[in-house]
């Protein structure tokens, strides 16, 4: 068509407005609703962070205690999600298994635009339904969570059934401020996509996390500390790292699309790692950045490197008490304070997506008679 623009990835094509996330990724800046994210990240906790995406503002204290309150409530009106979890094939990763749960909570939820409660349940799912999956895999009973938690709080003691060391709960609710949103990424463009022909919340999120699950979209930090794993002490990150590069892998952790540079969130997250994570683990993650940023300049000069959000964030996670198949789903559990922010805008100002493509195929040809 005359005019049209081809770009592989839809590469810097604006397809909307949106007053939620600003990536100013030249600058390596991210803001949301005007706040510097890693700055929120040390000042704020989850729920206002939750209160600022969802309704524009960050909450006073009694909106705040509001909030922290309803998604308690809405937590305790999931259950232990039994018969949610006993639908869901063993064989199913966590992440799949959170895309059907999210699929089966949606349940009846016809109409449009979406509810608040939607969004609120939404929020509330995924602390309740991944430790619960978690435990129900390995034979133990799931735990309701004490009256007064917060979302993060109340994530980590319905894993364990303990009271979570204040310097890693402190650590996690941080990480899950700073990756709670970032624009149109992949996931959040499927939501709204499907949000857009006048769907159900429950399915635009579902579609968001089928579309998380891929390891160049979430998925990398278990894929880090795997990697962390095979270097094992500091003084082989090199000979690691130059072993991915000969075998044509992705060195996972380096890089970001939206940023020239390092990722902001990538500086806080470093900071938050030393402050939980083991020193000589601590020691091997730094080589291996060391390391990987020189080989990445060496092979691939063209443009400057850095480290994105899902480095750090696998020590993050790792001394929260995150077991590493759910590094994934936590990601999740943390965007989709982001996904439903983007579904209560696609809703105000609803157009259906549909972007056309250039089909390169062939001509116009004649149908071959029958014999």
């Amino acid at each position: 068509m005359p005019g049209d623009r081809r770009v592989g990835g839809l590469e810097g094509v604006v397809v909307g407005d949106s007053s939620i996330t600003d990536v100013r990724g030249g600058e390596g800046k991210l803001y949301y609703r005007g706040y510097s994210v890693p700055e929120l990240s040390g000042s704020v906790g989850w729920e206002e962070t939750v209160h600022l995406l969802l309704r524009g503002e960050l909450p006073t204290p009694d909106e705040a205690r509001r909030l922290r309150e309803t998604l308690a409530a809405r937590r305790r009106s999931l259950g232990d999600l039994a018969p949610v979890i006993r639908a869901i094939p063993p064989e199913a990763t966590p992440m799949e298994a959170l895309r059907s749960g999210f699929s089966l909570l949606g349940r009846g939820w016809d109409g449009f635009p979406p509810t608040e409660e939607m969004f609120e349940l939404l929020v509330a799912f995924p602390p309740v339904f991944l430790p619960n999956l978690w435990r129900y895999r390995n034979h133990e009973a799931p735990l309701a969570e004490p009256e007064g938690l917060g979302q993060a709080a109340a994530y980590l003691w319905r894993l364990t059934g303990l009271a979570p060391d204040p310097k890693r709960l402190q650590a996690l609710e941080a990480y899950f401020v700073l990756v709670a949103d970032h624009g149109m990424n992949a996931s959040t463009f499927v939501a709204r996509s499907v949000l857009s022909t006048w769907s159900d919340a429950a399915s635009a999120v579902s579609a968001a996390v089928g579309s998380l699950k891929g390891p160049l979209h979430g998925g990398a930090p278990s894929l880090v500390a795997d990697f962390l794993d095979r270097v094992g002490t500091a003084d082989r990150a090199g000979e690691e790292v130059e072993a991915t590069f000969t075998r044509g892998e992705r060195l996972m952790g380096f890089g970001h699309r939206a940023y020239r540079g390092e990722d902001p969130r990538a500086r806080r997250l470093r900071e938050l790692a030393r402050a939980v994570a083991p020193p000589e683990r601590m020691a091997v993650a730094e080589a291996v950045e060391r390391a990987g940023l020189a080989a990445l300049s060496r092979h691939h000069p063209e443009r400057p490197w850095g480290l994105n959000v899902e480095f750090y964030a696998a020590l993050v996670l790792e001394a929260a008490g995150i077991p590493r198949p759910l590094f994934p789903p936590t990601f999740a559990l943390a965007r989709t304070a982001g996904w439903v922010s983007h579904l209560k805008e696609q809703a105000q100002h609803n157009r259906l997506v549909r972007p056309e493509v250039h089909y390169v195929g062939p001509a116009p040809r004649p149908v071959p008679t029958p014999p």
